[in-house]
């Protein structure tokens, strides 16, 4: 069983800090808003189950939208999550709160999405904490074409160091992310699958 090594910070970093900022803790199922670093509120919430996972890193809240739709409540926080839509929301299913049962996004209680929306503002850092290669007592999984998510984006970004990949490191496993690995297993006497295995993640010193 893989031992996850420290990985490199999660992407996109946010540098910029502005009065608010919110901490989610999808294990613990809780959110957290700080103001100048204090936390002023704690809420429950419903992340994304195990085979659709809430994205692990640092983001922004880049729109802010009303009344999308019953299954998303009263209000809608979206992030910048680079292969995905995924925001901050409420819920027609208020009993999924505490859970693992979501899509990826970030459930709330209705009465409290709609506190959030009031008190942040539009480009407040969202820090989703965890390992962005998933749970720490077991392997990551295999990636392949099609793929999306945290664990794509930093494969993406150590071929990219290493000078196989040139394109944008955004979470979605196309094309050229498959050509970039498969001239890195080349190189380093690997079958050349385009697949990311427990190996790969080794090679690339994400696991050891």
């Amino acid at each position: 069983m893989g031992i996850i090594v420290h990985a490199d910070p999660s992407l996109p970093i946010v540098s910029e800090q502005g009065v608010y900022a919110i901490e989610v803790y999808p294990r613990q199922h809780r959110l957290f808003v700080r103001a100048n670093g204090k936390i002023v509120k704690k809420y429950s919430v419903a992340v994304g189950n195990h085979s659709t996972p809430t994205p692990i890193g640092e983001y922004k809240i880049v729109y802010k939208g009303e009344n999308w739709g019953a299954s998303f409540g009263p209000r809608w926080l979206g992030l910048n999550v680079p292969w995905g839509y995924y925001g901050i929301h409420g819920t027609n299913r208020p009993y999924s709160i505490g859970q693992h049962q979501s899509h990826g996004c970030i459930r709330m209680w209705n009465h409290d999405v709609m506190e959030l929306y009031n008190l942040v503002p539009l480009g407040t850092k969202v820090t989703i904490y965890g390992h962005v290669l998933g749970e720490s007592d077991r392997d990551p999984k295999d990636l392949a074409e099609g793929d999306v998510g945290g664990a794509v984006q930093l494969i993406q970004s150590r071929l990219k160091s290493a000078g196989y990949f040139k394109g944008i490191c955004n979470g979605k496993f196309l094309s050229d992310t498959t050509a970039a690995l498969k001239r890195y297993q080349r190189d380093h006497q690997m079958p050349p699958t385009g697949v990311v295995t427990i190996n790969e993640y080794k090679e690339l010193g994400l696991v050891e």
